[in-house]
């Protein structure tokens, strides 16, 4: 069996080890040095002045736009292709989600329908840097600058990825990340971050992780209560120095999987920007559950990323979604192969041999 992912700790498990341990001494385990070091390290390699730790990537982007001031009334356009957490967000502030289609293509906002979306209610644009790959940044702040909103970048799934050489996060007032098991930079559980170069924003979001208190026991607003932990902000800070190698490997990956992939039954997505960082490998089939179900009788897990597009979720029904087609097509069609810095070149090539025996089986 080719599994989907293994979360365990590989050649970083001593490193993991000795940082939970070093916090188990310590006896220190929330809001302590281990954070205020895993911040400011995190706020340098996003080429931003600050961070703010949070509980996980939805705290991060709904604090971000809190922090922005966005709330009833105001609309958010963000993308429907995504984790439903990212629309989630915008619903916890009390902000309407609007969706704009995606490029089919680059799989990401399309500029000219969120240009389009955009009505007297919109406070501010949320793109989703998907699967690794930054959306049309430069395109994307030409409407946001042409309407005056702010931008949150959803860089969840893109950690130091680069948008024409920029780095994801810096284009907008704020940007979120997060720490899931499965991303790229990951924790051994939950958690968050937020990177922004205001001062304001970041005193802001602090106020607001924290409970809305400027200091212990004085809310001067009401706020949430989600702080990343010193034992998660201390193995994400021991992986770190991991994360360069393991971008590099995951594009290593990549480029094996599209060299191997020319002639196969299924459409690859192509590479808009070298800067992308593989966080999923997907690809297209107006067959994928035949292709899926053929993949795993061969001992390939795969997973769908994501099987029902945003505006489609009954939990998203209230808030009256435009459809979006490119979308719905993308849905029906996508599907994610293994791809992680455990997998091997062998590894791909018996993933390519099982998806290219499709060709025949069909």
């Amino acid at each position: 069996m080719i599994p989907f992912l293994d979360l365990k700790p590989g050649e970083d498990a001593a490193d993991v080890r000795a940082a939970i341990e070093r916090v188990v001494r310590r006896g220190w385990f929330v809001l302590g040095p281990e954070l205020e070091r895993f911040e400011q390290d995190f706020a340098s390699a996003c080429g931003a002045a600050h961070a703010i730790g949070v509980g996980t990537g939805t705290d991060a982007l709904a604090i971000a736009l809190r922090a922005l001031g966005i709330g009833p009334g105001d609309e958010v356009i963000t993308s429907p292709l995504s984790a439903a957490y990212s629309a989630l967000a915008i619903m916890m502030v009390g902000a309407r989600p609007v969706f704009a289609d995606i490029d089919p293509v680059r799989l990401t906002m399309d500029p000219r329908a969120t240009a389009a979306a955009v009505t007297s209610r919109t406070r501010a644009l949320m793109p989703v840097h998907l699967y690794g790959q930054a959306a049309d940044m430069p395109s994307l702040m030409e409407v946001a600058r042409a309407h005056n909103l702010a931008v949150v970048e959803d860089c969840c799934q893109a950690h130091m990825a680069t948008c024409n050489g920029t780095l994801v996060g810096s284009f907008g007032e704020m940007a979120a990340y997060s720490f899931y098991p499965t991303k790229n930079l990951a924790a051994l559980g939950d958690g968050g971050a937020i990177t922004t170069n205001d001062p304001a924003l970041t005193a802001r979001a602090r106020r607001l992780r924290n409970g809305g208190q400027t200091d212990r026991y004085h809310h001067v607003e009401f706020g949430m209560n989600s702080r990343l932990d010193e034992i998660q902000a201390a193995v994400l800070s021991a992986r770190m120095k991991w994360l360069p190698k393991w971008t590099a490997d995951r594009r290593r990956l990549a480029a094996a999987y599209r060299a191997t992939l020319e002639s196969a039954p299924v459409v690859v997505p192509p590479e808009q920007d070298a800067g992308h960082v593989y966080h999923l490998f997907p690809v297209l089939s107006a067959t994928r559950d035949a292709l899926q179900e053929h993949l795993r009788l061969r001992g390939v897990e795969t997973l769908i990323h994501y099987p029902v597009p945003i505006p489609r979720q009954p939990a998203l029904a209230a808030e009256n979604p435009a459809q979006c087609p490119a979308a719905d097509r993308v849905s029906a069609e996508v599907l994610s192969l293994p791809l992680h810095p455990g997998l091997t070149a062998r590894t791909v090539d018996e993933v390519a041999a099982a998806l290219h025996a499709f060709h025949a089986a069909v």
